[in-house]
């Protein structure tokens, strides 16, 4: 093991330096567009605090095996993915784990395409907030639109990749994890800052009131936890690939367990406060809190422009906003690079230009918002849940007995319960594989 500045190094392996950038690395993979639309559209659409029931539930079942499973699952096969499956199932005596590793690989790069064309659009709509362009407009839905069709945002989905390639290009320790320890609390301070601003808005207890009194009526209907589920599911970042990748460049030392619960509350605390700025501020407003994708880049910026002060705090949101899009986003393109190294050895900086390369070429022809919403749901529904369900198999199944609690136990003091392993091989497993089900089901969750 070698040390460099604060780059901590095993074998030509670049790590996290400290256990609180790791943590903030997968703070900042889960904390996303996830928490910050879709979370408040789905309280809004199923029942307000009702929906808090199940997903919270789902949360706790999920952050306890899931999270724990793909970081351990990494940590202990010092690789991403494409790796870690070909070890696990080496250990078989079988030879085909490469190929079943470039699920949650192509999975997670394919899902990043679609993220850099959403970042595009919020990086659009940072400057339009610090120029006034964003509070000019007459129609928000028309200024979006200028964006949002075909080869519509070019130059700012250019710019994203740059943005991106300066941020992984120094590696994890001086690149990602600087990155996440910068602009997670940047984000949550922000935030935090504008729930409690909206608190002072007229009208915005009516919002309270609608989150907080549960209509207890939306449990007796199956799509409520259904999506409580998927929600849960996507936020958490689990997909057999980023969180994998994230925990190969953790030391044995450091504790899988407790570093899980870190990123399973705060990401549910990512997506209250969300929740906390965009319903009140909605109802206060008389807008739909059911407004679905078009909340964040048409409702809120309609908003805004009659609010006092609009322009400082559309420039505070869209700023946060991007902040947890680009650490998201950073984990997002780490699977597929981190794969180009391990089984190429190429450079870093060589493995992080191709693959954006790759994902700026793909995603330039994306950018209609019809295309890329098929795009997404086509790989959230098909490719991420199967990816993560892979890797729940690989840690729980195919390693062996004993196996995941011996790995989650190092440098935990407390023994971890016999319950882990089989509620991971059953439990996660099982809800893994509805989660599959009800996807393809109902065309999404």
């Amino acid at each position: 093991m070698t040390q460099k500045g604060n780059v901590v190094k095993i074998g030509n392996r670049d790590k996290f330096s400290s256990k609180l950038g790791f943590i903030m690395a997968c703070i900042g993979s889960a904390v996303g567009m996830g928490n910050i639309w879709l979370f408040p559209y789905r309280v809004g659409q199923l029942g307000g605090a009702a929906f808090l029931v199940p997903y919270f539930i789902f949360v706790a079942v999920l952050g306890v095996s899931g999270i724990v499973g793909e970081m351990t699952l990494g940590r202990s096969m010092k690789t991403g993915p494409l790796g870690a499956f070909k070890k696990v199932l080496e250990r078989r005596g079988l030879k085909f784990g490469g190929v079943i590793g470039m699920i949650p690989v192509l999975g997670s790069l394919a899902i990043a395409i679609g993220y850099s064309v959403v970042m595009a659009w919020i990086v659009k709509f940072v400057v339009g907030a610090f120029t006034g362009s964003l509070m000019k407009a007459e129609d928000s839905g028309a200024y979006f639109g200028e964006i949002a069709g075909s080869f519509g945002s070019v130059k700012w989905h250019v710019l994203v990749i740059v943005i991106t390639f300066a941020m992984m290009v120094f590696g994890i320790a001086k690149g990602i994890e600087k990155v996440n320890k910068i602009m997670m609390p940047a984000f949550f301070f922000l935030f935090v800052g504008l729930a409690i601003r909206v608190a002072f808005i007229p009208g915005s207890e009516v919002g309270y009131h609608f989150m907080f009194r549960p209509e207890w009526s939306a449990l007796k209907n199956p799509m409520t936890w259904v999506h409580a589920l998927g929600q849960a599911f996507f936020s958490l970042s689990l997909a057999g690939s980023g969180t994998v990748v994230y925990g190969s460049y953790i030391s044995k030392d450091d504790d899988i367990v407790s570093s899980a619960k870190y990123v399973a509350l705060f990401d549910t605390i990512s997506a209250m406060v969300a929740a906390l700025v965009i319903i009140p501020t909605v109802f206060a407003f008389g807008m739909d809190p059911t407004a679905g994708p078009p909340l964040m880049f048409i409702t809120m910026p309609s908003i805004f422009k009659l609010m006092g002060f609009g322009q400082i705090i559309a420039i505070v949101f869209f700023v946060a906003v991007m902040f947890a899009g680009f650490t998201s986003l950073v984990n997002l393109y780490e699977t597929p690079i981190e794969a180009l190294q391990n089984k190429f050895g190429i450079s870093r900086g060589k493995a992080v230009a191709l693959v954006l390369v790759l994902g700026l070429a793909v995603g330039l022809f994306i950018e209609d918002g019809a295309i890329l919403s098929a795009w997404m749901d086509v790989v959230s529904i098909y490719v991420i849940p199967l990816g993560a369900l892979l890797a729940a198999i690989m840690i729980y199944w195919v390693a062996g007995k004993g196996f995941a609690t011996e790995q989650a136990q190092l440098g935990r003091v407390k023994k971890i319960g016999s319950w882990f392993e089989p509620f991971g091989r059953y439990g996660l497993c099982g809800i893994t594989v509805a989660v599959y089900i009800l996807g393809i089901i109902y065309g999404g969750i």
